[in-house]
């Protein structure tokens, strides 16, 4: 099939990794989809640099209205769009969340990936389906944990992204579907949500630095990531769909940080001291931690040569940045698309 006529569809298109996922296809010729849900106020403002009128004979990207609540609206969807490739993005994504809206979670982030793979089955196209599984899966395992290690989720979230994977690889195996899951670890940018934690830090350095902020409130510090930067992983959802089998992988940079280790890059980065400024909140713990995910990425490297190439002290520099410029009212966001991509 030539490339620039693959059409893809993307569920949370206006998230962070959806943006850069669209960025991605676009760049590469691809006709993208986007499901978005009707709200009175409009959530886009992380692709409205990619969207021109439908009417336009140029025009790439196209976005619908949808919930991944409604499944006979996706079973339409997908027969009306033919996607020759569908990325599942969309979740209620905050593990804190979860414990507070648990209810909520377990429709949308478990049951909302049924729904679409029925979609799927019932409309017989032969698309490719991308699964967006979590690390969060992983939760207690002792690390390091890889495409062979236990679940055993921490979370409302977590446990609803087991659930989504469990079902990828049945719908996969009993009906012979092109499902793929990518058990991504932490991955951030500066389009990351301001709620959580990575973004927090980077946000309120730029606040504390600027004179408007006092300190910052934060839950567990001893919790340890392994964080890298978002467009590289959203090359490698797309590289998953390339293949000629699918399977499951995980993507991480295989570094081992706590969220004082971010904390302090960015703080120094600015040229702060972060023990001045930063405050201990229980209101910000989870009624269980997960105290330490630590990826290896070693199948997809041997696959197709995906390795992660900006760690996590260089995504808290370029993070902080971002919300610094921003503040100054200037807009930048780099790089949007890797550049060894």
């Amino acid at each position: 099939m030539n490339e620039t006529k693959k059409k893809a569809l993307i569920t949370g298109i206006t998230g962070q990794d959806g943006s850069y996922l669209a960025e991605l296809l676009i760049g590469k010729g691809y006709e993208v989809h986007g499901l978005i849900r009707r709200a009175s106020t409009f959530n886009t403002a992380r692709i409205d640099h990619l969207y021109t009128d439908a009417h336009d004979p140029d025009a790439k990207l196209f976005l619908h209205y949808g919930d991944l609540s409604d499944g006979s609206r996706l079973v339409t969807l997908i027969d009306q769009i033919q996607p020759d490739e569908i990325y599942h993005l969309a979740a209620q994504s905050h593990v804190r969340v979860s414990f507070d809206e648990p209810e909520y979670t377990g429709d949308t982030t478990g049951l909302g990936t049924i729904r679409i793979l029925e979609a799927i089955r019932q409309s017989g196209i032969p698309t490719r389906f991308y699964q967006a599984s979590s690390s969060e899966m992983f939760g207690a395992t002792p690390p390091p944990q890889n495409e062979d290690t236990p679940f055993y989720p921490r979370s409302p979230y977590g446990v609803a992204k087991v659930y989504s994977y469990w079902i990828a690889r049945n719908y996969r195996e009993a009906y012979g579907m092109f499902a793929v899951n990518g058990i991504l670890f932490n991955h951030e940018s500066p389009r990351r949500g301001e709620t959580f934690v990575t973004r927090k830090v980077t946000r309120a350095v730029a606040n504390i630095q600027a004179g408007n902020q006092d300190f910052l409130y934060m839950g567990n510090l001893d919790a340890r990531r392994d964080w890298g930067y978002a467009p590289e992983y959203v090359h490698a959802m797309w590289m998953m769909l390339q293949q000629d089998q699918p399977d499951d992988y995980v993507v991480s940079t295989g570094t081992d940080y706590s969220v004082k280790d971010f904390i302090e890059f960015s703080f120094q980065h600015a040229g702060l001291d972060w023990e001045k400024y930063v405050k201990f909140d229980e209101r910000y713990l989870r009624p269980t931690e997960v105290d330490s995910l630590v990826g290896s990425s070693a199948l997809a490297e041997k696959t197709f040569g995906w390795k992660a190439q900006v760690l996590p002290k260089q995504l808290a520099q370029i993070m902080v940045d971002h919300d610094i410029a921003q503040l100054n009212g200037h807009i930048i966001d780099v790089p949007k698309i890797a550049p060894w991509i």
